[in-house]
């Protein structure tokens, strides 16, 4: 039972980390010139071993995955770019150029090829194990604007100099001090297991049994605790204003919630990593769009196909197994092994897309309730600015008015990237790209009723923008004044182009309250990732939802799996 409970404690540990820390949200912009077609004009096969719907970052990694295992894999994509929230557009302005936004994660650690990799980090193993490498640029600090002042956030935020000293004293330094001592057990016990070593069935005992020698020093009751709420070990380690209303940010950008509601796990590796001495972040060149080309390119390269534009009408189930899809259309794809769905655990269920009368009826009825994370408010904007003012500027910035208020109140926190900064290939010469956003506190009621072609639903995105550039013009005052593009997202824009429930980040499930469900469900060879199943929202956890779920197709995988994990310790 010990054994059992410590894998399984591990199990979610090893595939949270900061690849991602802050998993910026979804933006559904029209994908002008995005990504071109992959194979958006073929036709796929009759069948193929695994099928998987949707190309977000979980997708694209499941499908990796499984071609590198020998399975011939076909993806099946909506739109006309793949990526899912991090496909990226791109605007003509004329007379000037083309401005190239990132529509979802832009702040990313551990990516950087030129850097040793971690086991941990599920969407670097991903990557080195197609081959594929994303340029990056180095970076060490960003903003804060807070109402205690302005400040540069790197490494030293907590030490001796840092803000907590500036702002809070010696006794906020000295409980920082003592939170990073209590990470450190938690750290070790993430970084114990690869990611790629995790599975949910008896070959378990020959991809996981090899790394459990690494656990001889860890004590199983502060493993535990990694499922537990965050706030459980700030509050044993920190009683500073400051400190506590920041780890609150910290948690909502990655996960949504505030402290309380985050598991422990998902900052384990995050503290750990974000504040070693000499820690960098990484930004890729080209935006978050070039992590999804490589991902597809490494996908097509093992014999893997990708078809854009290809809506899937049905997942077909026949005696209790999935055995393949319906496309829009009419034509069907048969599926030898599995059926993987990237999409939401709402969309799932409500869509039509499955029969949910052959699943059994408490399963449906969790699912269904399912609690909803809040959508975004977006601004995406072109404008000018020199290379000698962005050499002045921080790459990202995170403001919030009133922590009185709570981090997930509405009009309160904002987010800003600004990738031009380090990235000259995004805007013409002499200009840049921002984007700027409210994280996941926009409430979709006020807007679930409105045509987007109406009048009113242009007021109210008009109106419900303004809070963003209220901020924007306290970083760059004379912002209106500079813009040449501007594209303004809603949750409708959200829930139209990612076909996203509600315009919703994520699943809001509370740590504590709630968990997360694995890959498989009640019907046989019918499997899922991404952010509504284990380990949750952000870039890092779908990377990984997306290793579990082709570790979890076929038994027959483990020989492939283990040949895997040798060629990754070299």
């Amino acid at each position: 039972m010990r054994i059992y409970l410590l894998f399984n404690t591990l199990a979610l540990t090893g595939i949270i980390h900061f690849a991602s820390s802050f998993s910026l949200p979804p933006n559904f912009i029209p994908r002008q010139q995005s990504m071109p077609p992959l194979r958006a004009s073929s036709s796929p096969s009759n069948d193929y071993d695994v099928l998987i719907i949707g190309s977000g970052i979980g997708g694209l990694c499941a499908a990796a995955m499984c071609t590198l295992y020998g399975y011939s894999t076909a993806l099946f994509e909506s739109h006309s770019a793949a990526g899912g929230a991090a496909h990226g557009f791109t605007v003509r302005a004329k007379d000037v150029g083309d401005f190239h936004f990132d529509t979802g994660p832009s702040f990313f650690s551990g990516l950087n090829p030129d850097l040793q990799a971690k086991a941990s980090n599920p969407l670097r193993t991903v990557l080195d194990a197609l081959g594929e490498r994303v340029e990056c640029f180095k970076y060490d600090s960003f903003g804060l604007i807070f109402p205690e002042g302005h400040f540069v956030h790197t490494t030293e935020f907590g030490r001796g100099g840092g803000v907590l000293e500036k702002v809070s004293g010696d006794s906020a330094v000295e409980q920082w001090a003592e939170l990073m001592k209590r990470m450190e057990p938690l750290e070790n016990a993430v970084a114990a297991m690869p990611t790629a070593a995790l599975r949910f069935d008896v070959g378990a005992a020959l991809t996981v049994g090899q790394f459990l020698p690494n656990f001889a020093t860890t004590n199983p009751l502060e493993n535990l605790k990694l499922t537990k709420p965050f706030s459980n070990i700030v509050d044993g380690a920190v009683t500073d204003e400051l400190t506590k209303n920041w780890i609150d940010l910290l948690c909502f950008c990655l996960s949504g919630l505030p402290a309380s509601g985050t598991i422990t796990a998902e900052m384990g590796l995050m503290m750990g990593e974000f504040y070693a001495p000499g820690a960098v972040m990484d930004c890729p060149r080209g935006g978050a769009k070039a992590i999804v080309n490589a991902l597809a390119r490494g996908v097509e390269k093992n014999g893997g196909q990708i078809f854009l534009k290809s809506h899937v009408d049905k997942i077909v189930m026949e005696d209790g197994r999935a055995t393949g899809i319906k496309l829009k259309g009419g034509a069907k794809v048969h599926a030898k092994k599995a059926v993987i769905s990237n999409l939401s655990v709402w969309d799932l269920f409500n869509s039509g897309i499955v029969d949910c009368t052959a699943f059994p009826e408490d399963f449906v009825k969790e699912r269904k309730a399912t609690p909803v994370g809040k959508s975004f408010m977006h601004l995406h904007i072109g404008f000018e600015m020199t290379r000698q003012e962005l050499e002045q500027m921080q790459a990202h910035y995170m403001y919030i008015d009133d922590w009185s208020r709570g981090v997930d109140a509405e009009d309160n926190a904002v987010l800003l990237s600004i990738p031009s900064v380090h990235d000259d290939s995004l805007a013409p010469p002499g200009h840049a790209v921002l984007h700027i956003y409210t994280p996941a506190t926009e409430d979709y009621s006020r807007w679930q009723n409105l045509d987007r072609k109406s009048e009113e639903y242009q007021k109210l995105k008009e109106e419900r923008s303004q809070y963003l550039w209220h901020v924007l013009e306290k970083i760059i005052p004379d912002i209106r004044s500079r813009t040449r593009v501007v594209r303004v997202g809603t949750p409708i824009t959200h829930q139209r182009f990612l076909n996203r429930h509600r315009g919703s980040y994520g699943p809001a499930i509370i740590a504590g309250e709630g968990s997360f469900p694995f890959p498989r469900t009640p019907i046989n060879g019918l499997l899922v990732c991404g952010d509504s199943c284990f380990p949750g929202i952000g870039v890092p956890a779908v990377a990984g939802s997306g290793i579990l779920a082709a570790n979890s197709v076929s038994l027959d995988s483990v020989m492939a799996q283990l040949t895997l994990l040798e060629r990754l310790k070299r």
